[in-house]
């Protein structure tokens, strides 16, 4: 009859069950054979867990015991009395109730307190006292110790510790004990809980094991070990078989995983797998990428000789431990195309630095020291560059290349083997590779020199000195502008750089090329640069005018990068005066130098009508405005020039000045004391500003008055406030010296390294005129007061021994005195002054000057300064504040001037004349 379904007929478990716990106990499976191994071996690692703990709770048990009993055994026999009572007349009496008190405070089963000998004087057990006990021994010489004691009265673990008196004689032993029986009823009391924690280990340890079971069958599909061997030699197969390396790195930075082929391409060592990343020996750069982490897709790293392309994942998100799988892949074959990519990256690089680098300043010999340092060392060992001797002075290079001038020289150290910057090399052999460079127009390459023989018969000596040295490669490229040969340049390799090869022949024509564009223009710069300071030079003074009233020293610097229009000037004026002037036209080049030419010339012309300082500014404010407004938009313009114009008159000492924008003087007075003097500011010229006003200065004998320009004080690296007071400083800290000594120390001090602008300095130090050498009248408004006056200055140059001029003197005295008379007005005032030649002043309060013209037969007048100008040296008038002053100059060269022949009806036209 039928059943219920689902359970068996004979009432036992229904069958799909009985199939579920057999398939849950089939062996035949991976998960099953796990699950029987994992119960075999917990069931053995529980028994074994609790034998061994069973032994060694024993084992703590018997420990313990011997630990107490020798506690309580020290403890007795250190109690105060102990040591008393053995020495008594009847230590079994003394010991017998501490002993007792002690047993049974302490928890130990006996204490025994002993006679040296083991006699026991007291004993928990009556019966056992009297008796010797066994194995004392040690404790009789002084020596404490706990044991396993087995014998009579029973086995016990005991502790046996002598008692010594003050001088540390063992007078007793005293022994405590536990018996064994009672160390093993502990070990009983924890026999129950060592079974039970097996038995619950053991569960836990089967139902793990269930749940892993389970884990792994879901994980290996329910294969058996067969197919999973198959599958796994599958797997292993095409692993090693891929023409890929294949890494898997655990998280910990430990390799976890390799493939043939990635052992291959890495060259890993035997054993790699479990070590350290880090410790295998690879490339920095691929281990530094397998440790960090990182995902990358074909990022090329180099290993050894080859180059490969690495891929990164982390394995976590597809199974499996974290950590990183990396595949590689060899693409040496790629390396020469990346090499020549790299090479041309670095040859774009050090273009782009030659174009940076190569013509930073206007210099044909920096230009020249800067193509030969661009060169090395990206792209040779060594550079040497020639040029020919007219690019050097800036001229326009003609004539044959066989002989150049060393020019830069780069590389290497002092013992390099190469002539010297500045040598001549000369290119004699026509087989050199400068030779044929040089007639070929193009870059010519000696791949090894030690073959070269036209290199070599050229210089043997230098060319053996080269070789031993090591350089082995060359390439001699011209260096043209314009289709003009300028010079060469020479790129030399030694030995252990790879020798040059054909294509490093345009890399060195192109940085040639763009070197010699440079070169050029900074010699067409020098060409400039010297025209212009030549014609700067040539319109400055080329020496200083003669004169008693100064001493005079200059200094003048042309600006580095160009010339500019700084401009000097010292000039001689009537009366023993002499005018200093210092001034700048802002800018540089041709059209400042030529437009300083212009304001010195009009100096010199304003100068000439003797006007004073404020006034020749406004004159030359005109001029220079003038100037700006023919030049028109067109033009450049003189906008900025400044001018201090100075005038010293060594009779008085006095100083009178003016300045349009321009520094004020300093002054060095014999004290030593300096100052910048207060002298009213005004606009440069051209500017239409205000009129100019003066400032006077009265100068001690001795005093240094020093002009300067805004180049020596001012520049990128000083502003004006510290300039003025180096300046300052300079002056003040040396001891009253020469006009010369203080330029040199003004310069030494104060020379920028860099001149960005000129610098022009003037030092004058004063002299004062002696009184004997002047002499003065005044003059009544009356002719017969003409006579006196004659009179007595005859008798003045008879004192200073010009007697031989006195005719000459007295007449054109006595017609200067009588047109002062007739057609001035009162002051008139008369003063000669004895210097280099004899100056004769007369001033009278009118501002009418007479004027010198050739008179008729039938004129009364107008032969008097025709007369004068034909007696003096010099003469003419110059205007004051209170009026003029007529002048005339006799020069004293050679003692004395010869009056020139004279008719007497001439002198008979002279006012006053006593004729």
């Amino acid at each position: 009859m039928s059943g219920r379904p689902g359970r068996s007929t004979d009432g036992g478990p229904p069958r799909s069950s009985r199939r579920g716990v057999r398939s849950r106990l089939e062996v035949r499976s991976a998960a099953g054979q796990v699950l029987l191994l994992q119960i075999v071996v917990a069931v053995l690692l529980i028994t074994a867990a609790v034998v061994a703990l069973a032994f060694q709770t024993r084992r703590d048990s018997e420990g313990d015991a011997r630990n107490r009993c020798l506690a309580v055994a020290e403890g007795f026999a250190d109690a105060p009395g102990t040591a008393a009572a053995l020495r008594s007349p009847d230590p079994p009496t003394a010991l017998r109730g501490p002993t007792i008190a002690a047993q049974r405070g302490s928890g130990v089963d006996f204490i025994a307190v002993m006679a040296p000998n083991g006699t026991r004087y007291t004993d928990t057990d009556p019966a056992l006292i009297g008796q010797r006990a066994e194995g004392v021994g040690r404790a009789a010489a002084g020596e404490s110790f706990t044991e396993i004691f087995t014998g009579a009265p029973n086995d016990a673990a005991r502790a046996v510790v002598p008692v010594t008196d003050a001088d540390g004689t063992v007078v007793g032993l005293v022994a405590a004990g536990v018996t064994v029986d009672n160390v093993g009823d502990a070990v009983d009391r924890h026999l129950p809980i060592l079974l039970v924690s097996g038995a619950a280990a053991l569960a836990l340890a089967t139902g793990s094991a269930v749940l892993v079971s389970r884990r792994l069958r879901r994980q290996t599909h329910g294969l058996g070990p067969t197919e999973m061997t198959r599958m796994y030699e599958h797997h292993d197969a095409v692993l090693h078989a891929v023409r890929e390396g294949v890494l898997i790195v655990g998280d910990d930075s430990r390799l976890m995983l390799a493939n043939d082929e990635a052992r291959r391409l890495l060259e890993l060592p035997p054993g790699a797998e479990g070590r350290q990343i880090t410790d295998l020996g690879l490339d920095d750069s691929i281990a530094g990428l397998l440790v960090s982490g990182r995902t990358v897709t074909d990022e090329v790293h180099l290993a050894g000789d080859r180059l490969l392309a690495v891929n990164t994942r982390p394995t976590a998100p597809y199974g499996g431990l974290p950590g990183t799988a990396a595949t590689l892949r060899d693409t040496t074959e790629l390396r020469a195309l990346s090499g020549a990519a790299e090479v041309a990256r670095e040859r774009l690089k050090l273009l782009y630095e030659a174009g940076v680098r190569i013509g930073t300043t206007l210099d044909v010999l920096r230009t020249a020291e800067e193509l030969a340092e661009v060169a090395v060392p990206g792209f040779a060992d060594f550079a040497t560059v020639e040029l020919l001797d007219p690019v050097l002075r800036g001229e326009e290079p003609n004539g044959a290349h066989t002989e150049m001038r060393r020019a830069a020289v780069s590389g290497g150290g002092a013992d390099r083997p190469f002539q010297q910057v500045g040598d001549l090399i000369r290119f004699v052999v026509p087989t050199t590779p400068m030779a044929a460079a040089l007639a070929g127009g193009h870059a010519v390459r000696e791949a090894d020199l030690a073959g070269a023989h036209g290199w070599r018969s050229q210089d043997p000596e230098g060319a053996d000195r080269a070789l031993a040295f090591g350089i082995r490669s060359l390439v001699s490229v011209p260096l043209q502008a314009r289709g003009v040969v300028l010079g060469m340049a020479n790129f030399w390799r030694a030995a252990p750089t790879a020798r040059f090869g054909e294509e490093d022949l345009a890399f060195a024509e192109e940085l040639a090329a763009r070197a010699a564009v440079a070169i050029d223009n900074a010699r067409r710069f020098t060409r400039e640069h010297a025209m212009a300071v030549t014609l700067q030079r040539s319109l400055l003074p080329r020496s200083l005018p003669e004169q008693d009233a100064l001493d005079v020293a200059y200094r003048y610097l042309p600006a580095q990068a160009g010339v500019g229009g700084d401009w000097f000037d010292v000039i001689p004026l009537p009366g023993a005066r002499v005018a200093l002037v210092v001034g700048d036209v802002v800018g540089h080049g041709l059209h400042a130098a030529a437009t300083m030419g212009r304001l010195r010339t009009a100096v010199h012309n304003f100068s000439a009508l003797d006007l004073s300082p404020d006034e020749l500014l406004g004159h030359l404010d005109e001029l220079v405005s003038r100037i700006d407004d023919e030049e028109g938009d067109d033009g450049d313009g003189i906008s900025g020039a400044t001018c201090l114009y100075a005038i010293y008159d060594p009779v008085s000492g006095v100083c009178t000045m003016a300045t349009a924008g321009h520094f004020a003087p300093a002054l060095a007075r014999p004290d030593g004391t300096v100052e910048i003097l207060d002298v009213p500011v005004f606009p440069p010229l051209g500017l239409h500003g205000m009129p100019f006003e003066t400032a006077e200065v009265r100068l001690p004998e001795g005093s240094r008055l020093v002009l300067y320009t805004d180049g020596l004080i001012e520049h990128r690296e000083r502003d004006i406030d510290t300039g003025l007071r180096l300046l300052r400083r300079t002056l003040a800290d040396a001891a009253d010296p020469s006009p010369e000594e203080t330029c040199q120390a003004v310069f030494g001090a104060m020379l920028p390294a860099h001149r960005r602008d000129d610098i022009a300095l003037l030092v004058a130090r004063t002299h004062l005129l002696d009184r004997t050498r002047v002499a003065d009248w005044d003059v009544p408004s009356d002719p017969a007061a003409v006579a006196p006056v004659r009179a007595a200055c005859g008798a003045q140059l008879e004192t200073w021994g010009l007697e031989e001029i006195g005719f000459t003197t007295e007449l054109m005295l006595s017609e200067l005195i009588t047109n002062a008379i007739r057609y001035g007005s009162e002051p008139i005032h008369v003063r000669l002054m004895y210097e280099r030649g004899l100056i004769c002043e007369v001033s009278d309060g009118s501002s009418t000057a007479p004027h010198l013209r050739r008179a008729t037969t039938t004129d009364e007048g107008g032969r008097g300064l025709f007369l004068v100008s034909q007696f003096a040296g010099r003469w003419g008038t110059r205007y004051t504040a209170t009026g003029k002053v007529m002048w005339v100059e006799q020069p004293l060269a050679d003692g004395s001037r010869p009056a020139p022949e004279l008719d007497l009806d001439d002198l008979s036209w002279l006012p006053g004349d006593p004729l």
